[in-house]
C-alpha cells in the first residue's frame, strides 16, 4: 500500500504540514507506526473525499453535474467578444472562455464567490443570485 510524509499529504490536501499533524494527532487521519510518521495512501483517499463533501455549494439548485468547483474569481481578462475567467478552488485553478457579455452580466471579478462547473471541456461560471 502506498502511504505519504505529512508535507505530500498537505500538500494534496492543499493544506499546511501543521494542519495534517493536528489531523494526526486528533485521530481524525491515522498514522504508520513507523518514525517518520507515514499516512496510510487509503485513510488519505478517505480524508480527501471528506474534505470535498464539505465545501458547501452557495447556489440554491439542482444540476446533473457532478465537477462543480467553489472558489474564487482570480483574474477577468476581457479582450474583444470574449473573456478568459480563472477560478481558484482549493488547489484547483479552473479557467473557462467565455462570452465577454456573460462575463459583464455576470459582473465577474476577482474576489468574486463562483462555482465552476466542468462537463466534457466545458467550463461553464455560475453566481450566487442576490
Amino acid at each position: 500500500m502506498t502511504d505519504y510524509r505529512i508535507s505530500e499529504a498537505a500538500r494534496l490536501l492543499g493544506v499546511s504540514d501543521d494542519t495534517v499533524r493536528r489531523w494526526t494527532e486528533s485521530g481524525s487521519l491515522p498514522t504508520t507506526d513507523g518514525s517518520p510518521r507515514r499516512i496510510p495512501g487509503d485513510a488519505l483517499a478517505a480524508h480527501a473525499v471528506a474534505l470535498a463533501d464539505a465545501a458547501s455549494d452557495p447556489l440554491d439548485q439542482l444540476s446533473s453535474a457532478r465537477n462543480r468547483f467553489v472558489g474564487l474569481v482570480t483574474r477577468v481578462q476581457i479582450d474583444g467578444l470574449m473573456a478568459q475567467v480563472d477560478v481558484q478552488s482549493g488547489p484547483h485553478r479552473v479557467v473557462s472562455l467565455m462570452s465577454a457579455e456573460a462575463a459583464r452580466e455576470l459582473a465577474l471579478e476577482p474576489g468574486s464567490l463562483a462555482v465552476a462547473v466542468v462537463k466534457a471541456t466545458t467550463v461553464v461560471i455560475e453566481t450566487p443570485k442576490e
